[in-house]
């Protein structure tokens, strides 16, 4: 345990340089020895002040450089599936960002290529599982206080989305991290997807359907609502009420800093992911680095992985017919059985 993890960062974008510097100087056990980004001097910058890091262009260079024992995957969903496979081809553990792989074939071939393995190498990076008022919910739930979950209600907003976003990725990039908190939440399966279209906000740009009210439905008869706003114009906010049997709780309504000055008060906003998520994000990794140097693998799986995309699939095919569409999930291989449930 007293050597640091050596670790390789696929990716060097907003997502990826956050995890390099958090590697650097948040976590502790661990060390970023090769970076791989298609632009060399994003690369370079994100990993500068850094000593003994080399720099890639091809991520399976950066997985075969000196040093390396494990990856974090912070590359751009298309890019996933390759990378995780040439991962477990050669026994490194993963963390990797979500969408695992967007599109649920691709998806399912790293479900089977890790269930060949008859171990589990990789961690999906659904950092809400590590958020402090997350994880005191699950607590609440499973606990059973309040009864049976009958509802969730949740809300998303983004400030403003960025170019070439569309209205399919309201749901596959950004409803995603619900999909997975509510089978969480619940410890349920969602099994259909029904996708309201209000009248889309000023605020969004042309073409853009936002925001938007996603319905799912569960495996034991519990509804789930999301309201995702991607141009709301004034915050990130991400709230969730479980309403159960004989009680409800609900989490997400900034307690940050309120100041007073000039005849009035102003509260503060979170404004992008990074900031609202980022002490989930330090859990996340740690608990990632500090289980993969014990030889262990914990969090999210890949079948989480899988299960996303296959419920953001379904979400995509009712935005665009209108209508509820059912959720169909490949037969659950043994190796994930107990996990993530």
């Amino acid at each position: 345990m007293g050597d640091l993890l050596g670790v390789a960062v696929l990716g060097a974008g907003h997502m990826g340089a956050d995890h390099i510097r958090r590697l650097d100087r948040v976590v502790s056990g661990a060390r970023v020895v090769a970076v791989a980004d298609p632009d060399t001097d994003r690369a370079k910058e994100a990993v500068a002040g850094l000593d003994g890091v080399s720099v890639h262009t091809d991520p399976v260079s950066a997985l075969e450089a000196p040093g390396v024992q494990a990856v974090l995957i912070a590359s751009p969903g298309p890019a996933h599936e390759e990378a995780l496979l040439a991962a477990f081809a050669r026994g490194l553990p993963v963390l990797c960002e979500k969408p695992m792989v967007p599109d649920s074939t691709g998806a399912l071939r790293v479900v089977e290529a890790e269930a060949r393995l008859e171990r589990r190498l990789a961690q999906i990076g659904f950092m809400r599982r590590y958020d402090a008022e997350y994880r005191r919910l699950k607590s609440l739930l499973d606990g059973g206080g309040l009864g049976r979950p009958l509802m969730l209600h949740c809300t998303h907003r983004n400030v403003s989305s960025p170019p070439g976003f569309t209205s399919a990725m309201l749901i596959n990039s950004s409803v995603s991290h619900e999909i997975d908190a509510a089978r969480w939440l619940l410890d349920q399966d969602l099994t259909a997807v029904t996708v309201l279209r209000p009248a889309s906000s000023a605020g969004a740009p042309e073409g853009l359907t936002d925001p938007q009210f996603v319905l799912f439905e569960t495996e034991r008869g519990a509804l789930v609502d999301v309201e995702v706003f991607v141009n709301c114009g004034f915050g990130y906010q991400v709230r969730c009420e479980a309403v159960c049997e004989r009680g409800s709780a609900r989490i997400g309504d900034e307690h940050t800093m309120v100041v007073t000055a000039g005849g009035g008060a102003r509260e503060e906003v979170a404004q992008d992911y990074l900031v609202r998520f980022a002490d989930a994000y330090d859990r996340e990794v740690q608990a990632w680095v500090d289980a993969t140097r014990r030889g262990r693998v914990t969090g999210p799986s890949v079948w989480d992985g899988y299960a996303a995309s296959v419920v953001a699939e379904a979400g995509v095919r009712a935005l665009e017919t209108g209508g509820r569409t059912t959720v169909e999930l490949a037969p659950r291989p043994d190796l994930y059985a107990e996990v993530s449930r």
